[in-house]
Formats: C-alpha cells, sequence, structure tokens
C-alpha cells in the first residue's frame, strides 16, 4: 500500500500558505506516493481543489478524513491539538513547528508516538539548500517588508524629475543583512531608493556593495576581526558597541525607512532600534519590523499592527509576510518539503535515516521522546511544591512544669534540599 502523504487547513490565524501545490502533488504521485487533501486548504493561496484533483489527490471533506489515512502529514505551521490527537503512531510530521516557542507541542507530538520534523531545524549546508525553509520564506519576506513600506510611506520612492519641480529619492536603512535584508536592499534599489545596510559581520560589506547600497558602520581593527572563521560574528566590546550605537543613531535621524531583520533562533529578537532613536525620526518616516513576531527589534512595535508615534514615526508590526504573497510563498515551501521528504521516504517506504545530518538535525520528536538536545535542556522544568505553612499554635495552657530541653541540632541537611 502506498506511502500517503495528507494535507489539512491552516488553522492558525492569518496563515495563508499551504504546504503542497498541484505541481508538487504530482510530483509525490509520480514517486508512487498517495496525496489526500482537505477540502480548502489552498483556497488562501488561490488553488482552487479542482487543481489538485486534476494533479491526482484526492480531496478530502474534512480533516479526520485526510488524518486518519496519512501516514506524513506536511503543513506550514504545527498540527493543533486535534490533529495531533488524530494521527497514528508512526505517524511523520514536517511543519515549521517553531519548536522553541512551542514545547508543549513538541511533547504531544512526542506523546502521540509521531516523528515530528521542525523545518526551521534543516542545516543550512549546501546539501540541504533546497530544503531551507527559512531562506526561501524569508527571501519573500525581505522583498515583501519594502512594499508594506512604500505602502504606508507618504512620498514617491525613487528620485523624480519633473516641470514642476524634483521628488528626492527615499532613503532606506537596512539593519541586518541576511537572506531578508538582502532581498529588503535589492527590492528598495529597483524602487528607486538611496539603500544603506549595516550588519555585525565584515563579510556582509561586499555582499551590500554589491547590490549598490552603502555600507555603514565603525570600521576599524576590531570591526575587521570581528568574525570568526566558521562566519559567526565575534562579540564586540563595549567600547565598540558605544561607537556603533552612536554612528547608527545618526544615520537613523535622517532616514525616510528603516527596515529591521535580526532573529537569534530560539531566543527574543534583539532591540535594534530604541525609543529614543524612533523619537529622532521625522513624522511620516517608517520603520518595518520584521521580527515582531519574536519581540520585536523595534521599541514600540506590535505584533499585527501598524503604529503611528506621538511624533509621526509609523511601526510596521504586520506578521507574516511571506503569507501576504501567499501563492509564492506556498510554491517555494511546498518544493522545500519536497526534496525533505526525499530523505523521508525511500523505495516507497517510509524510512527515516536519524544518522543523515539534515534528518538529524531536524527531528525533535521519535519513538515517543522529544530528541532535540537543546529542546530537552530548555524545557519548563515544573515547579517545585512550595513548602507548607506550619501550623499555627493554639494558645497553650500555662505549664505547671518546666519544659524539655530540646535535643541538640541534627547535622545540616545537604544542599539542596530546601524548598525553592
Amino acid at each position: 500500500m502506498a506511502v500517503t502523504i495528507a494535507v489539512v487547513r491552516e488553522r492558525l490565524g492569518g496563515e495563508t500558505r499551504v504546504a503542497i501545490t498541484p505541481d508538487t502533488v504530482k510530483k509525490y504521485t509520480g514517486a508512487g506516493l498517495a496525496v489526500i487533501v482537505e477540502q480548502g486548504a489552498g483556497t488562501a493561496s488561490s488553488i482552487p481543489d479542482a487543481d489538485y484533483a486534476a494533479a491526482g489527490a484526492k480531496v478530502a471533506k474534512t480533516a479526520a478524513e485526510a488524518l486518519k489515512a496519512a501516514d506524513i502529514l506536511i503543513k506550514v505551521r504545527g498540527p493543533d491539538a486535534s490533529e495531533i490527537g488524530a494521527l497514528k503512531k508512526g505517524a511523520v510530521v514536517a511543519a515549521m513547528l517553531d519548536a522553541h516557542n512551542n514545547k508543549d507541542k513538541v511533547a504531544a507530538l512526542a506523546k502521540q508516538g509521531v516523528t515530528a520534523f521542525a523545518m526551521e531545524f534543516v542545516p543550512r549546508i549546501t546539501r540541504a539548500q533546497v530544503m531551507d525553509v527559512l531562506s526561501s520564506q524569508a527571501n519573500l519576506a525581505g522583498y515583501r517588508s519594502v512594499i508594506e513600506a512604500a505602502n504606508v510611506y507618504g512620498k514617491g520612492m525613487p528620485m523624480m524629475m519633473t516641470a514642476a519641480g524634483t521628488v528626492s529619492a527615499a532613503k532606506v536603512f537596512i539593519m541586518g543583512v541576511g537572506v531578508a535584508g538582502l532581498q529588503a536592499i535589492a527590492t528598495a534599489r529597483r524602487l528607486g531608493a538611496v539603500v544603506t545596510a549595516t550588519d555585525v559581520r565584515p563579510a556582509t560589506k561586499e555582499q551590500v556593495e554589491s547590490l549598490g547600497a552603502k555600507f555603514t558602520a565603525v570600521e576599524d581593527e576590531e570591526f575587521k576581526n570581528a568574525q570568526t572563521a566558521g562566519g559567526y560574528a565575534k562579540e564586540m566590546s563595549k567600547e565598540y558597541q558605544a561607537k556603533q550605537a552612536a554612528l547608527v543613531s545618526e544615520h537613523i535621524k535622517k532616514q525616510d525607512i528603516v527596515i529591521t531583520t535580526a532573529l537569534i533562533p530560539g531566543r527574543k529578537a534583539p532591540v535594534l532600534v530604541n525609543a529614543a532613536q524612533v523619537a529622532s525620526m521625522r513624522a511620516g518616516s517608517v520603520i518595518v519590523d520584521l521580527a515582531v513576531e519574536q519581540g520585536g527589534n523595534v521599541e514600540g512595535s506590535e505584533a499585527g499592527k501598524v503604529v503611528t508615534t506621538k511624533n509621526g514615526v509609523i511601526i510596521v508590526g504586520q506578521t507574516n509576510l511571506p503569507g501576504r504573497i501567499a501563492s509564492d510563498a506556498s510554491n517555494l515551501y511546498a518544493r522545500n518539503l519536497f526534496a525533505f521528504l526525499e530523505l523521508v521516504v525511500k523505495e516507497g517506504k517510509v524510512a527515516i535515516d536519524l544518522e543523515d545530518e539534515i534528518l538529524k538535525a531536524a527531528v525533535v520528536a521519535h519513538g515517543g521522546a522529544v530528541t532535540n538536545e537543546a529542546l530537552k535542556a530548555t524545557a519548563a522544568k515544573p515547579a517545585a511544591a512550595k513548602p507548607k505553612a506550619a501550623p499555627k499554635d493554639k494558645p497553650a495552657a500555662k505549664p505547671t512544669a518546666k519544659p524539655k530541653p530540646k535535643p541538640p541540632a541534627a547535622a545540616k541537611a545537604p544542599a539542596g534540599k530546601k524548598g525553592k
């Protein structure tokens, strides 16, 4: 019997993407797998049920029907409690689980006997580039961040020379030059803006300049040696941090649009733009906080909202920017998943080799247990029971005899026995 891939509707509010497209349905069925898709799963991505059926998928009327047959469940976001409960033991789940922030969900998947892969944990190595969901979605987020900024910015982006006078080009500052930042630079440049960018890694300077933007940083000797052999940023001295902060603060004052992109896996996003810097910007300036779902890079940003400050600065905190171009985002994500599942299904059977470096990095639950060491290390520990309060003594009658002397104090209890 063929391995069955199931796809159900995304039930998280605001999620418009879908984990499979008619194109990838054809690839799965061509590889001998069966595909079952819940009715309406692709509607928000402009994919009608009829297109799935024409590509070879069975369209199920309910999620329960789809999940009952599932050997492998693929989603954009992780399954909810009802979906987890409907999965059979030994099933496989592959999705962007946001595992660091959803440890309870990972534990529930483990308890259900499911093998769960967090697609955000796929390692960024050459062999896994085609499976890299973080890059495919960040690329689109970077593009969309500029579109969102241009939408609320009350002026034009390019310089325009007209008979009535000249319109100045918008000044755009990108903070963080990863995948999203690079695409934001490229998009802002295409729209005619004057673009600058900054990052803590010296190697990004060349990338910024190759896109026609100017790199902004304190480029002293410490900065030139601020990257490890593995390409990671070193921690900078307090003196350097102060100099860089002063430079950035002065630069932000002159910008029309600032886009922040810094994320740290498993941790709250770092603050890149503080309240004083926001207050220093001109009325009508725009800040787009791409990290708002992880706590935000900008003081005053609010998830899912566009906020205007007292001094007239517009802070865009829209979430799920890839979902605002759902069709393209779904296409890329579905291809990422197909490439990943080629490692999971071999010769028409589910065959999970956890010695494979990609699967080993991505698996978070297997064999009834949470397997990811980082998740286990940071799992919330149950709160220690509070010691019971000593019962209040009732007033005693006056003693008629002398109280017996207390016995000598016992040796101190070993460390760690006291209540927390």
